[in-house]
Protein backbone atom coordinates (compact mmCIF):
# COMPACT_ATOMS: atom_id res chain seq x y z
CA UNK A 1 0.00 0.00 0.00
CA UNK A 2 1.16 3.81 -0.36
CA UNK A 3 0.31 6.97 0.67
CA UNK A 4 -1.89 9.88 -0.80
CA UNK A 5 0.07 12.80 -0.79
CA UNK A 6 -2.42 15.28 0.49
CA UNK A 7 -0.92 18.52 1.66
CA UNK A 8 2.41 20.68 2.22
CA UNK A 9 2.13 22.35 5.34
CA UNK A 10 3.86 25.97 5.59
CA UNK A 11 4.81 27.74 8.89
CA UNK A 12 3.35 31.49 8.88
CA UNK A 13 3.81 34.55 11.02
CA UNK A 14 0.33 35.51 9.14
CA UNK A 15 -1.73 32.11 8.32
CA UNK A 16 -4.09 34.07 6.51
CA UNK A 17 -2.56 36.78 4.54
CA UNK A 18 0.19 34.45 3.65
CA UNK A 19 -2.23 31.56 2.32
CA UNK A 20 -4.43 35.01 0.52
CA UNK A 21 -1.23 35.29 -1.39
CA UNK A 22 -0.58 32.21 -2.39
CA UNK A 23 -3.83 31.17 -3.79
CA UNK A 24 -4.04 34.12 -5.88
CA UNK A 25 -0.22 33.31 -7.04
CA UNK A 26 -1.51 30.02 -7.66
CA UNK A 27 -4.73 30.50 -8.96
CA UNK A 28 -6.67 28.79 -5.87
CA UNK A 29 -9.47 28.78 -3.58
CA UNK A 30 -9.53 28.80 0.35
CA UNK A 31 -10.76 25.51 1.35
CA UNK A 32 -10.56 25.71 5.23
CA UNK A 33 -10.00 29.36 6.65
CA UNK A 34 -9.37 28.61 10.75
CA UNK A 35 -7.46 30.53 13.36
CA UNK A 36 -5.64 27.19 13.53
CA UNK A 37 -5.24 26.43 9.52
CA UNK A 38 -6.27 27.70 6.03
CA UNK A 39 -5.97 25.56 3.58
CA UNK A 40 -5.88 26.37 -0.10
CA UNK A 41 -6.29 24.03 -3.26
CA UNK A 42 -6.98 23.87 -7.08
CA UNK A 43 -10.54 22.92 -5.85
CA UNK A 44 -12.05 21.34 -2.92
CA UNK A 45 -12.01 17.95 -4.51
CA UNK A 46 -8.66 17.96 -5.89
CA UNK A 47 -5.36 16.99 -3.57
CA UNK A 48 -2.79 18.35 -2.95
CA UNK A 49 -3.89 20.81 -0.71
CA UNK A 50 -1.08 23.87 1.46
CA UNK A 51 -2.01 24.17 4.09
CA UNK A 52 -1.10 27.63 6.25
CA UNK A 53 -0.47 26.95 10.42
CA UNK A 54 0.59 29.80 13.01
CA UNK A 55 3.81 30.36 14.36
CA UNK A 56 5.33 33.24 16.63
CA UNK A 57 8.86 32.75 14.85
CA UNK A 58 9.75 33.99 11.63
CA UNK A 59 11.48 31.97 9.02
CA UNK A 60 14.81 31.77 9.89
CA UNK A 61 16.49 30.06 7.30
CA UNK A 62 16.90 28.68 3.58
CA UNK A 63 14.25 26.27 3.07
CA UNK A 64 15.25 22.83 3.47
CA UNK A 65 11.81 21.93 0.87
CA UNK A 66 10.72 24.45 -1.85
CA UNK A 67 7.69 24.69 -4.68
CA UNK A 68 8.70 24.91 -8.40
CA UNK A 69 6.24 26.66 -10.48
CA UNK A 70 6.13 26.22 -14.49
CA UNK A 71 4.27 29.01 -16.01
CA UNK A 72 3.70 29.54 -19.50
CA UNK A 73 5.73 32.84 -19.85
CA UNK A 74 8.93 32.67 -16.99
CA UNK A 75 9.54 36.47 -17.43
CA UNK A 76 5.63 37.48 -17.27
CA UNK A 77 4.94 35.49 -14.31
CA UNK A 78 8.16 36.23 -12.26
CA UNK A 79 6.92 40.08 -12.44
CA UNK A 80 3.44 39.44 -11.82
CA UNK A 81 4.54 37.85 -8.62
CA UNK A 82 7.02 40.45 -7.39
CA UNK A 83 4.03 43.35 -8.36
CA UNK A 84 2.10 40.88 -5.91
CA UNK A 85 5.31 41.11 -3.51
CA UNK A 86 7.40 38.49 -3.97
CA UNK A 87 11.06 39.39 -3.99
CA UNK A 88 14.07 37.64 -5.44
CA UNK A 89 16.71 36.11 -3.74
CA UNK A 90 19.91 34.62 -3.60
CA UNK A 91 19.84 30.90 -2.11
CA UNK A 92 23.60 30.29 -3.51
CA UNK A 93 22.07 29.41 -7.27
CA UNK A 94 24.59 30.67 -9.20
CA UNK A 95 23.96 30.97 -12.99
CA UNK A 96 20.59 29.08 -13.70
CA UNK A 97 17.89 28.67 -15.89
CA UNK A 98 15.39 29.60 -12.52
CA UNK A 99 14.25 32.62 -10.88
CA UNK A 100 14.44 32.33 -6.89
CA UNK A 101 11.85 34.21 -5.30
CA UNK A 102 10.39 34.92 -1.79
CA UNK A 103 7.05 35.17 -0.91
CA UNK A 104 5.80 37.71 1.59
CA UNK A 105 6.84 35.83 4.65
CA UNK A 106 10.32 35.18 3.10
CA UNK A 107 9.46 31.30 1.80
CA UNK A 108 11.56 30.69 -0.89
CA UNK A 109 10.30 29.32 -4.52
CA UNK A 110 11.55 28.59 -8.12
CA UNK A 111 9.95 29.90 -11.47
CA UNK A 112 10.95 27.41 -13.97
CA UNK A 113 11.55 28.27 -17.30
CA UNK A 114 8.75 27.33 -19.75
CA UNK A 115 8.93 23.18 -20.14
CA UNK A 116 10.32 22.61 -23.92
CA UNK A 117 7.73 20.32 -26.05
Amino acid sequence: MTSVWENLTVDARDPARLARWWAEALGYHIITDRPDEVEIRQSADKLPGLVFVPVADGKQTKNRLHLDLRPADQEAEVERLVDMGARHVDVGQGDVEWTVLADPEGNEFCVLREREE
